[in-house]
């Protein structure tokens, strides 16, 4: 699995998203994604499937240390104090004694960022969490985050795909070295029938999905977090780092969402 490098730390630049997936469904997509070489798992408090994911984990023979496991604090749970219970509880469900990566699902008003993450801040001195971020943060709220943090903010995971314009999130991720991991890049499924993408993708015998998920992973500091269930979408996913898109379908893609050529000389870095 390739891998994109923010701050030092090498993460799977393509995991599996588990949202909308429980009990035996979601265990059986789990052990489907590892047994596929998915080594980036996605799950949250708010999907319900903590358990499930950790029983694929625990009795999957992959290494743990190979993986890169993130979960979310529900919004509900925020504050401090229930922030250490909640997360303990997840740690319960996962059957794990850390995770990878632990983030803020989503900001509240009345949960200060800066006391939720000096909680995180704390987890990661007792060794259960090894990085931090956040999740639908605007811009100026990554800033707010950073700037409470004693340690970096790894990530802001927000809805990016070719149908969403994310260009000042991730500008603002690239000046600050921030991992943007885009879910539903998929668009929920609407990439699959889109006559531009389904175009470019006859040139590499690719289909829809695959050219936009190639799109996002070309960006700079960009990852991915398909859900899917089955074992074809899933190798379909996978299937996307033998090909290349030229600056010109980079840009033809971005004008999906009325994107300009700076868009595109920003995220490849140019």
């Amino acid at each position: 699995m390739e891998t994109v490098t923010v701050q030092g730390v090498d993460v799977p630049v393509l995991g599996l998203g588990t949202a909308r997936m429980e009990g035996e469904e979601c265990r059986n997509a789990v052990e489907t994604a590892l047994d596929l070489g998915y080594r980036h798992l996605d799950t949250a408090q708010m999907y319900d499937n903590e358990a499930a994911v950790g029983a694929a984990i625990r009795d999957h023979p992959v290494d743990r240390e190979d993986l890169f496991v993130t979960t979310k604090i529900d919004p509900s749970n925020l504050s401090p104090d229930d922030g250490h219970a909640s997360f303990e509880a997840s740690l319960d469900r996962l059957d794990a004694e850390y995770v990878d990566l632990l983030l803020i699902h989503a900001p509240r008003d009345y949960a200060p960022v800066a006391e939720t993450i000096g909680a995180m801040n704390e987890l990661q001195e007792a060794e259960t969490v090894r990085h931090i971020g956040v999740s639908n943060f605007s811009v100026d709220g990554l800033r707010a985050a950073i700037d409470a943090s004693e340690t970096p903010i790894l990530t802001n995971q927000v809805e990016y795909h070719p149908y969403t314009d994310q260009t000042d999130l991730l500008s603002f991720c690239i000046d600050t070295d921030v991992l943007l991991t885009a879910y539903s890049p998929l668009a929920k499924g609407k990439v699959a029938d889109d006559e531009t993408l389904a175009e470019i993708g006859d040139r590499y015998d690719k289909t829809p999905s695959q050219v936009a998920l190639r799109w996002l992973l070309q960006q700079d500091r960009v990852a991915a977090i398909p859900k899917a269930s089955s074992r074809d979408h899933m190798a379909e996913n996978l299937d996307v780092f033998d090909f290349e898109l030229s600056n010109e379908e980079m840009e033809t893609v971005f004008d999906l969402q009325g994107g300009l050529l700076d868009r595109l000389r920003m995220a490849l870095g140019l």
